[in-house]
């Protein structure tokens, strides 16, 4: 079986799937022309997010018979054509879970007591304490929006804090040892903490807006750590400058391009993304929750071991 890498990756993808007697071939810099041109003569497509998987690749891809994505989410790939075409899609997030709900907690931890703030005051040789006291998560209740892989790793990273753990998701009956399942407007009710931990979709596409902030009872500190465009920022913005939202740990952000790689290509950029960058409240990081020297060895083997698996 001939299978296209199209991003680059950890070797042992390559490695193993060679093993398996797979044919891999790399083409790290072809246009979307140059794919388009070569697709038609692959069983398999190894990608990240550089180029769109849509349905004029998928019509070119005659004998396709999977795509792997190297990562969590599969929203750069029209995965409803896909399997209507009888093409298998498979994504692999157990492999960062781990790093991304670290990094969730780095990010709560770094927010709740004002670390990135202090770091630059005593390099400026200012020695604040009583103005820069911080929270304690203990005694807290944490809602988490979206219970798959990424928050049930978070989940558990809190369970030694001392807090009350809950999270709302669109399936039923699956809590755990970790978290209670609750109803999202008992989660606007309790929550002193928001993480965010859902899949981009049609339905999650601005879940985090004015509608949603004004439900919350309590001002709340804010985590994304999923997907940018998941998160109205003019909204965000408003209700940070307000004092309704305490603070925002953001790895994402609505502006980021459909492949991740830059965001600040653009000369005109948005004034509320010019508030984040500038707001002490704002910590922000360039989608690496999931990028770990760990995560991305796991991401590569949990995929082999899918594809060898069935294919």
């Amino acid at each position: 079986m001939k299978v296209l890498h199209i991003d680059k990756n950890h070797p042992l993808l390559i490695e193993q799937l060679a093993r398996h007697r797979f044919e891999n071939h790399e083409d790290y810099h072809c246009t979307k022309a140059e794919f388009l041109g070569k697709i038609a003569d692959y069983q398999g497509l190894i990608v990240r997010s550089r180029l769109p998987i849509d349905r004029e690749v998928l019509d070119a891809a005659v004998q396709l018979k999977f795509i792997g994505r190297v990562g969590a989410g599969l929203e750069n790939i029209d995965v409803e054509y896909a399997h209507s075409k009888g093409i298998e899609t498979i994504a692999v997030p157990e492999g960062n879970k781990t790093a991304v709900a670290e990094h969730a907690m780095g990010m709560l931890l770094s927010l709740m007591n004002k670390l990135a703030i202090v770091d630059a005051e005593v390099r400026k040789g200012k020695w604040e304490r009583e103005a820069n006291r911080g929270y304690e998560i203990e005694g807290k209740t944490v809602g988490i929006i979206g219970y798959g892989n990424m928050g049930k790793a978070f989940a558990k990273r809190l369970k030694g804090f001392d807090c009350k753990v809950i999270f709302y998701d669109i399936l039923p009956n699956i809590g755990d040892e970790y978290a209670e399942q609750v109803t999202l407007q008992r989660l606007h009710e309790e929550a002193d903490i928001v993480s965010l931990h859902t899949p981009q979709t049609p339905e999650t596409l601005h879940l985090i807006n004015e509608e949603f902030i004004s439900k919350m009872k309590k001002s709340f500190w804010f985590i994304n750590t999923a997907r940018g465009k998941s998160v109205c920022t003019k909204d965000l913005v408003k209700n940070i400058q307000s004092g309704k939202i305490l603070g925002a740990g953001l790895d994402v952000l609505e502006y980021e391009k459909s492949s991740f790689e830059n965001i600040f290509s653009e000369d005109n950029m948005p004034e509320d993304f010019k508030y984040l960058m500038q707001s002490d409240k704002v910590l922000l990081s360039p989608h690496i929750a999931g990028w770990t020297i760990e995560s991305k060895e796991k991401l590569a083997q949990f995929l082999v071991d899918k594809i060898v698996r069935n294919f």
